[in-house]
């Protein structure tokens, strides 16, 4: 089992001139909601940013897409080809690589070189990033007023419902 989860910082507020209904892509994606991100296993293995500032409605985004890339081949669980994946950082040149074989993913991460890969089914994967982007932007749009109006929530919302 794998669990994602997020926290906001206090060190790069949003700007208080955001008008969240009419945020754009782009904006939601990059220039919004910082904070930091964590992966864990059951087995108590994870990764973590501690850096402030990497997009956190991005980063789930990011992790569903990735989810689906990743069953993109033609025989889904049963390929022995080993997929990858790349979440890059864009402030730095840290990534995290997500790796398929089979019906299992390695999460390995750049800046921790020396540690052992989170290893989860990617069935688990999909459901849990999907789950944290659904949490992710629930919490969101209460924090801030009239982010649940905006048009590209909604698309995401709908892209990526819980499984």
């Amino acid at each position: 089992m794998i669990e994602l989860g997020y926290s906001l910082s206090t060190r790069f507020p949003d700007p208080p001139q955001t008008d969240y209904r009419t945020a754009s892509v782009r904006s939601l994606r990059h220039d919004l909601f910082a904070g930091d991100v964590y992966l864990e296993t059951d087995e108590g293995a994870g990764l973590e940013t501690r850096w402030h500032w990497v997009p956190v409605l991005d980063f789930a985004w990011a992790v569903c897409d990735i989810a689906e890339r990743l069953d993109d081949g033609p025989r889904g669980s049963r390929e022995a080809k080993v997929r990858t994946e790349d979440l890059d950082f864009t402030q730095n040149t840290e990534l995290l690589r997500f790796a398929r074989r089979f019906g299992w993913v390695e999460v390995t991460a750049t800046w921790l070189p020396d540690e052992q890969p989170l290893v989860v089914r990617h069935a688990e994967l999909r459901r849990e990033a999907r789950d944290f982007l659904q949490d992710l932007l629930a919490d969101l749009t209460e924090l801030h007023e009239g982010l649940a109006d905006n048009p590209n929530v909604w698309t995401l919302q709908g892209r990526y419902p819980r499984i």
